[in-house]
């Protein structure tokens, strides 16, 4: 970690969405996502504290932290969890949030919403939320 003045610890929100409950397709999508948080961020590895991870009930086939692994995220805290089974939710969402040590003002950082799951922030849709690949 550089020392470039004063540093927060701040959090930075994703979300994306799988077509089936794979594990290579929901280890794939949040590898995606992982990516995409760290590329539109400008982040540093060794700048992240920790990352917790949701996926909703319908999202099992494997714990979505692997990926994280996978990326080499090895000494890091990670979490999983299901999110309630609230009636009328997205289907097959993985959703992160990534804790960051960061010069960073809370308004520079980009949250990052992938495939079906950019409908679940439209409001950040023009103001750095990813939106799916033609």
């Amino acid at each position: 970690m550089s020392d470039k003045g004063s540093r927060w610890c701040r959090g930075i929100r994703g979300a994306t969405t799988v077509e089936h409950n794979t594990r290579d397709e929901v280890l794939a999508a949040t590898q995606e996502l992982l990516g995409r948080v760290i590329a539109a961020n400008g982040i540093e590895r060794e700048d992240i504290a920790c990352a917790f991870f949701t996926t909703t009930a319908d999202v099992n086939a494997v714990f979505p932290a692997e990926a994280a692994r996978q990326l080499g995220w090895t000494e890091l805290a990670l979490l999983c969890g299901h999110e309630m089974n609230v009636p009328g939710s997205m289907p097959k969402c993985i959703r992160v949030l990534v804790l960051v040590n960061t010069t960073k003002k809370a308004s520079e950082l980009q949250h990052v919403y992938l495939k079906g799951a950019v409908s679940l922030r439209p409001d950040l849709a023009g103001q750095g939320a990813f939106k799916p690949a033609p």
